[in-house]
C-alpha cells in the first residue's frame, strides 16, 4: 500500500518534481543561531526579474538582476528555481504541471513543502506569489547611529511564510511578497530589547538622545496610575498590523511608477520565539493539523463575512455610496413596482430580518449583493481585505471602492511550545483555489494519507504533501474541464500551498 501511495504521487507530480529520495530531519529553528543581517527596509520597489519575485530563503535581499517591464513579465518565487523551459511549462494552462522547489539539496526552513499551478484561463499569468524567508532583526540605532546595547546581547530571528493571491492583475502581490517582511523587520526593531526581556513591556520608550540600555526605558507607573496589561504576544500582533498598513501606504504612493496593479490577498505565517503568528488578509486560509484534529487559524473576509463591517461604514458616511448605492440589504433586488410594500431587509445593527417599507432610496444598487463566492461588494469585488486596489473603482463609475476595504489582517497566535508536536503535525497554507473545492476535512485525510508513505525523518515528505493538495485541488483533464475523482469541476484557480512541519528533532525555545 505505501509503494503504491508513493508511485501515484510521484506519477502525478513527475512534471513539477518527484518528492526528493534523500531522507533528512525537519530543520527547526533554534533562535540562538543568528543568521546575516538583512539590508535595510527600500524606500521603492526594486526591479522585477523576468524569472523571480525576489523571495526565497537567506538573507531576504532578493535583489533582481535586471528591470523588465512589469506589464510583460511573468514571474515565480526564486525558491523554485525555474529555468527559462521550466518558466514556460509553470505558465502553459493547457497542461498545468505543478511547480516545487527542485531537489538541490538545500531545502526551504524548517524542510517547508510548497507546490503552486496555474490558473485554467482566469488570467493571462499566475497571480499568486509565495515568499519564504530567515530574517534576522537587529534593535532600532541610537541617535549617534550606532546599534542599541542588547540585554542579551543579540538581535532576534523570525521564519517568515507568505502567499499572496492577486486580483486584476500581478502587480501588488509581487510586490507584497518582496517587501511586506521587510516592513515587518522594521516594526520589530523597536521591540528587539523588550522582547527578550522576560519583564512587562514598558508604558513609553524613552525619547532621550543616546539612550543605549532598558533602563532608560520608561516605567509603568511613570506615567499612570493604572493602565491595561500589555503581553510581548500583543506587541508582535500590533508589529504585524503596523507593517500590513504600511506595506498598503508604500503601494498607494508607488502604483504608478512601478506599474502595481491590483491589489491581493495576504497570508502570511512568522515564527518568533516559540509562537506562530498567523496574520490573514483576505480569503486565503490555514489551518493546523495536529494528531488528527483541525485547528483552523484563519477565517475568510468577504463581503458576507464583514457585512456589517461594510454597512457601518456606508452609514456612517453616505458620499461613499453616492447616489447609485444603498447600505441597506434585502433578499434581492427591490422593484420600483415595489414602492410602498413592506419587504424584508436587514441594516448595519442586524443579524435577523424585519420589514420596512419600500421608499425610492431603496431602489438603489446594495452595497452587499449575492452569496457565497458570488457575493461582492459594490457589484464589483468578493474579499473585503487585502493590499492595494488603490485604483480600483466601481464599473462605468467614478466611485472608488478602496475605503470599503481594509489592508488590516486578523492575527491569532499558535504557541508551540504548549503541546508536544510529532513529524506528522503540520500547518496548511493555501490560497482560495485550494480552499474553493477542498474542505478541512479532505485536506487532513490527504496529510495523514500521504505523511503515512514516508518514514518521519524524510524532509521531502511535506513537498509530497503540498503536491497532492494541489492535485486534488486541480483535478484532472477532461472533456469538459478539469474535473475532480467524483466529476465536479476542479478548481480553475491559481492554486499555491505551503506545507509547514511542526514537530520533530529541534528547539522552539
Amino acid at each position: 500500500m505505501l509503494s503504491r501511495v508513493r508511485s501515484a504521487v510521484a506519477h502525478l507530480v513527475s512534471s513539477g518534481g518527484v518528492p526528493p529520495p534523500n531522507p533528512k530531519p525537519p530543520d527547526l529553528p533554534n533562535t540562538t543561531s543568528v543568521p546575516p543581517a538583512l539590508p535595510e527596509t527600500p524606500k521603492s520597489l526594486p526591479a522585477r526579474a523576468g524569472t523571480g519575485t525576489g523571495t526565497g530563503t537567506g538573507t531576504g535581499s532578493g535583489a533582481p538582476a535586471k528591470t523588465v517591464d512589469t506589464r510583460a513579465s511573468f514571474s515565480r518565487p526564486t525558491f523554485l528555481q525555474l529555468s527559462p523551459g521550466g518558466l514556460r511549462r509553470a505558465e502553459d494552462q493547457a497542461g498545468r504541471a505543478v511547480q516545487s522547489p527542485p531537489d538541490t539539496g538545500r531545502r526551504l526552513p524548517w524542510s517547508t513543502g510548497y507546490a503552486e499551478v496555474i490558473n485554467a484561463g482566469k488570467s493571462r499569468h499566475n497571480e499568486d506569489q509565495a515568499c519564504c524567508e530567515v530574517v534576522y532583526v537587529e534593535g532600532r540605532r541610537s541617535a549617534s547611529g550606532t546599534p542599541k546595547e542588547s540585554s542579551q546581547g543579540q538581535g532576534l530571528c523570525f521564519y517568515y511564510w507568505g502567499l499572496f493571491d492577486g486580483h486584476a492583475g500581478g502587480g501588488a502581490a509581487d510586490m507584497a511578497s518582496r517587501l511586506l517582511h521587510r516592513h515587518i523587520r522594521e516594526q520589530l526593531k523597536d521591540l528587539v530589547e523588550i522582547l527578550q526581556d522576560p519583564c512587562p513591556p514598558p508604558l513609553c520608550l524613552s525619547s532621550s538622545p543616546g539612550a543605549s540600555n532598558p533602563s532608560h526605558l520608561v516605567g509603568p507607573q511613570s506615567c499612570w496610575s493604572s493602565q491595561k496589561e500589555v503581553t510581548h504576544e500583543s506587541l508582535v500582533v500590533g508589529a504585524i498590523e503596523n507593517a500590513f498598513q504600511l506595506m498598503d501606504e508604500q503601494m498607494a504612493r508607488e502604483r504608478r511608477g512601478h506599474q502595481v496593479e491590483g491589489g491581493c490577498c495576504a497570508l502570511v505565517v512568522l515564527y518568533l520565539l516559540g509562537k506562530l503568528y498567523v496574520a490573514n488578509a483576505g480569503d486565503s486560509r490555514a489551518i493546523v493539523v495536529r494528531n488528527g484534529e483541525i485547528i483552523p487559524m484563519s477565517r475568510e473576509f468577504t463581503p458576507e463575512t464583514e457585512r456589517q463591517r461594510l454597512q457601518l461604514l456606508g452609514f456612517l458616511k453616505p458620499e461613499l455610496l453616492g447616489s447609485e448605492f444603498t447600505h441597506l440589504e434585502f433578499p434581492r433586488r427591490v422593484q420600483p413596482k415595489e414602492l410602498g410594500q413592506k419587504m424584508l431587509y436587514r441594516d448595519q445593527n442586524m443579524t435577523g430580518w424585519a420589514y420596512k417599507k419600500i421608499e425610492v432610496e431603496d431602489l438603489r444598487f446594495p452595497l452587499v449583493c449575492g452569496e457565497g463566492k458570488k457575493a461582492r461588494v459594490m457589484a464589483t469585488i468578493g474579499v473585503t481585505r487585502g493590499l492595494g486596489d488603490h485604483n480600483l473603482k466601481v464599473c462605468s463609475s467614478t466611485l472608488p471602492i478602496k475605503p470599503f476595504l481594509s489592508c488590516f489582517p486578523e492575527v491569532q497566535v499558535y504557541d508551540l511550545t504548549q503541546y508536544e508536536h510529532c513529524p506528522d503535525d503540520v500547518l496548511v497554507l493555501g490560497t482560495d483555489g485550494l480552499w474553493d473545492v477542498t474542505s478541512d476535512h479532505e485536506v487532513a485525510a490527504t496529510v495523514d494519507k500521504v505523511l503515512s508513505a514516508y518514514e518521519p525523518n524524510d524532509s521531502s515528505r511535506y513537498t509530497a504533501v503540498a503536491q497532492a493538495l494541489v492535485l486534488g485541488a486541480r483535478g484532472t483533464p477532461r472533456d469538459r474541464g478539469w474535473r475532480l475523482p467524483n466529476n465536479k469541476l476542479g478548481s480553475g484557480d491559481d492554486i499555491s500551498v505551503f506545507v509547514i512541519p511542526l514537530g520533530g528533532p529541534g528547539s522552539y525555545s
